[in-house]
């Protein structure tokens, strides 16, 4: 933004010290000037009175006093502005000085060089916690930018893989042109269709983090449900039983990007749980001034502190996801992630003592309940909840 040159801050306010002085110094002598001028008689200086044969001699009239008194008075009011001046100046500087190291400070990171960081010494007042409040910024948005340059060459990483693939498989079949064109196309509809879908969920993870949805009133119960009855088959074939419970948790959000992160929440549970017999809890609850959503499944037991890298994009614990037909494009949790932020949510991720994780994601509760609600299936919630195997 073009701006005209104007004074400095530290110029302004020297200025203003000065002025004040100036003016307080005035007025100091304007009071000193009238209480003198009631004790000073106007007659003229050395005027001689004889009254029964004494001599009066009378001291200074006003004329004199002013005489005397003005030269002293511009001294004293020079001394001020210089004084003034000289002190405004230097403790303008002091005063400035942390504001500088705060400019300087903007002024590295606008250069790129995000890792630099003010550290104000001494104890607190509005400089130091606005210095503490920059760098708190600083550590977000470098963490921020780092996150997505790790995302960013992930996904290029993912991307790149189908394609390598198809490439490859092309490349064989046009030196082997006798070979069997029907498991070509099969597996290059496969690559293909697992090329889509990490796109969309690109597009989508996007989507998100961008905030660009209408928000509506949505019950989790009822997406619960939703979710539980699609992920149904999925959960039959690997034998695992899907518990839905609970009651109503409206929230103000996108039924579409909720439904998706529900669904991602189950799906996951469903892969990652004990090869059989193993069971999926979906739990949704009101309480006080906020929804409450809470999946758990059973499994191997997760270290803990592989639990901060589960929601980074392409990562499964500490493990890299493998784009091929058996794994997922390993953006689920980080969909979820991105999702909660969305809505001003907090995940909270925990292993369960007997194995297996929970997923505990608590909503604002919604505010707006003339809004009409969103995201209902067919038939209602049976009393007790929705059980599933």
């Amino acid at each position: 933004m073009n701006r005209r040159p104007g004074l400095s801050a530290r110029l302004k306010l020297t200025l203003s010290y000065a002025g004040f002085l100036l003016v307080a110094g005035a007025l100091l002598l304007a009071v000193v000037w009238v209480f003198v001028l009631r004790w000073v008689p106007d007659v003229e200086l050395g005027r001689i009175q004889q009254r029964s044969g004494v001599v009066i001699i009378t001291g200074p009239n006003r004329s004199d006093l002013l005489r005397g008194f003005a030269p002293a008075a511009a001294a004293a009011l020079a001394f001020l502005l210089v004084f003034g001046l000289v002190g405004g100046w230097i403790l303008a500087g002091r005063m400035l000085a942390p504001l500088n190291r705060i400019a300087e400070a903007a002024r590295t990171a606008a250069n790129g060089s995000l890792s630099h960081r003010i550290r104000l010494p001494g104890r607190g007042d509005e400089f130091r916690e606005l210095a503490d409040v920059f760098d708190a910024m600083l550590d977000r948005l470098e963490a921020h930018v780092a996150e997505q340059q790790r995302f960013a060459a992930n996904a290029s990483h993912e991307l790149r893989t189908p394609l390598a693939i198809s490439k490859a498989l092309l490349d064989a079949a046009r030196d082997d042109p006798a070979g069997d064109r029907g498991e070509l196309v099969e597996r290059l509809q496969t690559i293909n269709t697992r090329a889509i879908d990490l796109t969309e969920a690109l597009l989508l993870l996007g989507r998100a983090d961008r905030k660009t949805f209408t928000r509506e009133v949505v019950d989790l119960s009822l997406l619960a449900e939703e979710a539980a009855e699609t992920l149904l088959p999925h959960a039959e074939k690997r034998r695992i039983t899907l518990d839905v419970t609970g009651g109503k948790a409206q929230i103000l959000g996108s039924a579409e990007l909720v439904l998706r992160m529900v669904s991602n929440l189950v799906q996951n549970a469903i892969v990652h749980n004990l090869p059989a017999g193993g069971t999926v809890t979906v739990h949704t609850e009101s309480r006080d001034d906020e929804s409450v959503l809470r999946v758990e499944n059973t499994g191997r037991p997760v270290p803990p502190d592989l639990l901060p890298t589960i929601t980074e994009p392409f990562q499964r614990g500490t493990q890299r996801i493998r784009t091929d037909e058996h794994a997922g494009v390993g953006l689920g949790l980080a969909i979820v992630h991105s999702i909660v932020r969305a809505h001003d949510g907090a995940l909270d991720l925990t292993p369960r003592p007997a194995g297996g994780l929970r997923a505990t994601i608590r909503f604002p509760g919604a505010t707006r309940g003339d809004l009409p609600v969103t995201g209902e299936i067919s038939g209602g919630r049976p009393a007790g909840g929705l059980r599933l195997r």
